[in-house]
């Protein structure tokens, strides 16, 4: 009976050690980003163009990409070191300051803000919130990326123009796509272009019609080569100079929601932009164009 009370356990010991053999290694076999790669993020999934879905079509989606002010890792002209810290979007000037977009779509009597997601820091995404406009069927996804994820921030809103980014949110238990089965994805944040060059371009993989809004420093001259290439139609960027906060990109969304002309968008988002920052109308339009 000893023997055979030593001989079971004995197995029972090799077979726990082989377990656990297999979950350390089916743990540390995941997939890594290649060299090179933009990083992944904690939120959610990202996917390429093979795995796109679309919503139905009573869905419309906008997805905002939001690069955090940084002064430490931007070629930007320094701002007060609390709304320049690029991994505190809390206090960030285009996140949690008034203008931010999270605190100024939040105050929106349009807008209910039904999701708030936050990462650990390092992610590249810092923290992602889902609003859903109050009487359409109209979900608005922005995501903040940590400052010093600029260029990957820049790659994934191209990748999402001309469909080659995949995305989702989970809503109220269905799948809302966003990503590149967004109708408007818009970028609000420092240009990077200006600073960089990306390793390639983001060729349209479908017919979708997809609408782009660039709320960045002289963004028609840096970022055209690349938007024509993605197929995306140019609503609202920028000819010069400019302060990237959130109420111009409202009045712009509020035209294409309301279906007004396609070259709408940018007037409105003008006149928001000279009611705020207090300069004429004529500037601002000089500044916020059409294609």
């Amino acid at each position: 009976m000893e023997i055979k009370y030593f001989q079971i356990s004995t197995y029972m010991h090799k077979l726990y050690l082989i377990l656990l053999y297999l979950l350390i290694t089916a743990g540390c076999n995941q997939p890594q980003a290649k060299p090179g790669e933009p990083k992944t993020n904690g939120i959610r999934k990202q996917t390429t163009a093979k795995t796109v879905q679309h919503n139905p079509e009573n869905i419309r989606v906008i997805h905002i990409f939001v690069s955090l002010c940084d002064n430490k890792y931007q070629g930007i002209v320094p701002v007060p070191a609390k709304i320049g810290n690029g991994q505190d979007p809390a206090n960030n000037l285009y996140w949690g300051c008034g203008y931010g977009v999270k605190t100024f779509f939040s105050a929106q009597k349009t807008w209910q803000l039904i999701s708030v997601k936050k990462s650990e820091p390092g992610s590249l995404i810092l923290e992602r919130l889902v609003f859903k406009y109050k009487t359409k069927e109209i979900y608005l996804v922005a995501d903040a990326y940590d400052g010093k994820e600029i260029k990957s921030c820049t790659i994934n809103f191209l990748k999402s123009c001309s469909g080659n980014f995949s995305d989702s949110v989970l809503v109220y238990n269905k799948h809302i796509y966003c990503g590149g089965a967004s109708e408007i994805i818009a970028y609000v944040g420092h240009d990077g272009l200006m600073d960089f060059s990306l390793p390639g371009t983001y060729k349209a993989v479908d017919t979708k019609k997809r609408e782009a809004m660039i709320f960045a420093c002289i963004s028609k001259k840096y970022f055209a080569q690349h938007i024509k290439k993605t197929g995306a139609t140019p609503v609202v960027w920028t000819s010069g100079l400019c302060s990237p906060e959130a109420y111009s990109l409202s009045a712009a969304l509020k035209s294409r929601i309301e279906n007004e002309a396609i070259e709408n968008a940018a007037v409105r988002s003008a006149e928001a932009y000279s009611k705020y920052q207090k300069c004429s109308l004529r500037a601002a339009q000089r500044l916020l164009v059409f294609n």
